[in-house]
């Protein structure tokens, strides 16, 4: 069988002894290398063809490769090239006949056979790119999290930030150049972290452990109100978590959250999983940077702020899967541009506490259908020196979805 021109070879630390015979052949014969300057060095045995670092951004390296085609191009990545890695980059920018990949055992395999722990049971964060924030969604006390570091630096940012967010008993297990010759596994705390020295290439291992009353991630929408920093303008938790269950979020899907206030709506949505986006359309200059800190504190890294007004504000967004109208809901205007903006298929949500709202969804109700539901809450609250409930405003609650 003829080899497709483009190999994506996954390298470990143990240089050449990593490769199959095939991806050993893959190299020695490429007319074009690239990869980082560590793998180069690594595989610097095999290489006779011009080879080159990846440029910066990454994505140049694109049209590079696509130069040297249809003559054979190495791509030398870490371990597997599709864990965290350049390979869905490279599988999305050249057809699938035109490559093929020889991957070595990816970092986290390596570590959980390290540990002992389940490889599948053990979610993976990348701080690789990403903002040291975007930890935060997997902060669950009392379970385990490997943690891919970008450089030296990041085991020590990591620990202080564990340890401002309530979780510095947090046992750390640093893992240093696996599978490599200069191997090292060294074991510390969050809140006692004290290691020097640090390889640019490790990961972190976290037992993660919460003080009483830290903010630790949850598996549902419904965060407590006090999760967010607002000034009133936020969908509270009960109908939040009704709102998100009738937003009814799908992997990759996009959201527009009209009158996004606090952001609460959009970032319980992006949380519910990784590959969800969102856009917050907010008027309030205020309340959108309110907004943004509140995806960046949770760790909603797919958060979009757009400052404006809708309908006008609507103008040139990408299509939305879901629609959330709450601050938003004041007129037929803006119901009407969300509805035809939204996919065939899109689910339309709209809140509303006024008489005026309402009034305006019966009669989207009675033209083009969906649901309607009143929701009531009661919380306990003193009365005097006794406990009685005191309702909320009752909410109004619009769903449709678009044929």
């Amino acid at each position: 069988m003829t080899r497709p021109a483009l190999s994506i070879i996954g390298l470990g630390e143990n240089g050449v002894d990593s490769l199959t015979p095939e991806a050993r052949d893959c190299i020695r014969t490429a007319r074009f290398v690239i990869g980082g300057a560590r793998h180069l060095t690594l595989a610097a045995d095999l290489i006779t063809a011009h080879a080159e670092t990846w440029p910066r951004p990454i994505e140049d390296a694109i049209p590079r490769i696509r130069a040297w085609l249809p003559a054979p191009v190495a791509v030398i990545a870490s371990g597997d090239p599709f864990f965290h890695g350049v390979g869905p980059m490279l599988a999305n920018a050249f057809p699938r006949e035109d490559w093929h990949c020889i991957p070595s055992v990816s970092c986290a395999s390596l570590a959980c056979a390290r540990l002992g722990w389940s490889l599948p049971a053990t979610p993976v964060v990348t701080l690789c790119g990403r903002p040291l924030h975007s930890l935060n969604r997997a902060l669950y006390p009392d379970s385990r999290v490997l943690v891919l570091s970008a450089d030296g630096t990041t085991p020590a940012l990591v620990a202080r930030h564990l340890t401002a967010r309530g979780f510095g008993a947090t046992p750390i297990t640093l893992l240093e150049a696996l599978g490599g010759p200069d191997e090292a596994i060294r074991t510390t705390t969050a809140q006692g972290f004290d290691l020097d020295g640090v390889a640019p290439l490790n990961m972190l291992a976290l037992e993660l452990r919460a003080a009483p009353g830290a903010h630790g991630a949850s598996l549902v929408p419904g965060r407590r109100d006090d999760a967010f920093a607002h000034d009133g303008q936020i969908t509270k938790q009960e109908i939040r978590a009704v709102t998100l269950a009738a937003l009814n979020p799908q992997p990759g899907a996009l959201l527009w959250d009209i009158g996004t206030g606090s952001g609460a709506i959009a970032i319980e949505w992006l949380l519910a999983h990784r590959t969800l986006r969102a856009i917050g359309i907010e008027r309030d200059a205020v309340r959108l940077a309110r907004a943004q800190e509140n995806a960046r504190t949770l760790g909603a890294t797919g958060f979009r702020p757009v400052h404006g007004s809708a309908p006008a504000a609507l103008s040139g967004l990408p299509t939305p899967d879901a629609i959330f109208i709450g601050g938003g809901a004041r007129g037929h205007d803006v119901v009407n541009a969300a509805s035809a903006a939204l996919r065939p298929g899109g689910v339309l949500v709209v809140n509303a506490v006024t008489l005026e709202t309402e009034a305006m969804l019966f009669t989207l109700f009675q033209h083009q259908g969906g649901d309607l539901r009143r929701i009531g809450v009661e919380r306990l609250d003193q009365v005097g020196g006794l406990h009685g409930f005191r309702p909320a405003m009752t909410v109004l609650q619009y769903v449709w979805h678009k044929p």
